[in-house]
């Protein structure tokens, strides 16, 4: 583990309430920067470089500790709590933001994110910048906000979990050596090629339906990654999820299809009058089942998971704080 010089810790912020452990008053922030060592396309020294001159400079009490590969932060758990840790910084990509917050959503601390994956979903659906030294100083100066996350069964996720075709695409995505927006966009033509519907039944609360597709997306925030939006209406904090059901249709039409649903041209719906004459279905719920009767691949937070026969999902409102862009 590496640490900051011995100086006194004198950055202090006017912190509201996060949650039980921590008062409205002058609190010193105490940051641990959480670093992954392979995720995204670019190497971090030189960013972790620059990450430690600012903290030098601005006198900041911190600590950079690797991610784990298991996912497992329990070994943070007593740190946080003993050494008064207000801030987690997380500089990696979706996946380790998935198994970090997950890991540490109930402790008093706010969530920043420094976004150095492949697709950067959530991050650049809170507003945070692309470029790393920008969303270091937006987790300086911005505010934390309350996130809804949502449960897969007894998997977490904060943005999206995808059954069919985009899952399909993140299963291969996950086996190949070069990552990035480029073998993404490779990996999903190949697989647009191959692409096929699965039979889905949907049950909500007043009814159920079955649907032939070729994916099913569950969004929490608006976007795949990329800046590549597929819930236009979608909102990190309304407790609702965004659900996307690209219909079974001639093949030569899901491009376009897909197309007007990423440029928002395609309504959030009045399900039962849409649900027979809509290529593509897109409605919000708090919760939700499908039933995978064809156990087409899944998902979560754009990692690859195991296929489950039946997904019983729901929202978790105000999960977690994020800190993120106010505009």
């Amino acid at each position: 583990m590496e640490y900051s010089a011995a100086v006194p810790p004198v950055e202090t912020l006017n912190v509201k309430t996060i949650k039980s452990g921590l008062r409205d008053n002058i609190v010193t922030r105490r940051f641990i920067y959480l670093v992954n060592p392979i995720s995204g396309t670019s190497k971090k020294e030189a960013f972790i470089k620059l990450l430690k001159n600012i903290s030098n400079q601005r006198n900041l009490n911190y600590e950079i500790v690797p991610t784990s590969s298991t996912g497992n932060y329990d070994f943070l758990i007593d740190k946080i709590r003993d050494e008064q840790i207000t801030d987690i910084v997380i500089i990696g990509g979706d996946g380790t933001v998935n198994q970090v917050i997950n890991a540490l959503r109930h402790l008093p601390v706010r969530f920043g994110i420094i976004p150095f994956g492949s697709g950067n979903g959530l991050a650049f659906s809170a507003g945070i910048p692309k470029k790393p030294k920008e969303a270091f100083e937006l987790i300086l100066t911005g505010s934390a906000m309350p996130v809804d996350a949502f449960m897969v069964n007894d998997q977490f996720s904060c943005m999206l979990t995808g059954l069919g075709f985009d899952a399909q695409v993140a299963h291969d995505f996950a086996t190949k050596d070069s990552r990035g927006l480029l073998t993404y966009t490779q990996q999903s033509l190949l697989n647009f090629f191959k692409a096929h519907p699965y039979q889905f039944e949907v049950v909500l609360d007043s009814f159920s339906f079955f649907t032939d597709a070729f994916f099913i997306s569950v969004a929490n925030s608006n976007q795949f990654g990329n800046n590549f939006t597929i819930a236009p209406a979608a909102s990190l904090q309304d407790g609702l999820l965004d659900i996307v059901i690209a219909q079974k249709m001639n093949k030569a039409k899901l491009p376009f299809a897909i197309l007007r649903q990423i440029r928002g041209n395609n309504k959030l719906q009045q399900l039962v009058e849409d649900m027979a004459n809509k290529n593509v279905l897109y409605f919000q719920t708090p919760s939700l089942t499908i039933k995978n009767l064809k156990h087409a691949p899944l998902h979560i937070d754009g990692e690859p998971r195991e296929t489950i026969e039946e997904l019983k999902i729901e929202i978790i409102p105000h999960c977690f704080h994020l800190i993120r862009s106010m505009a």
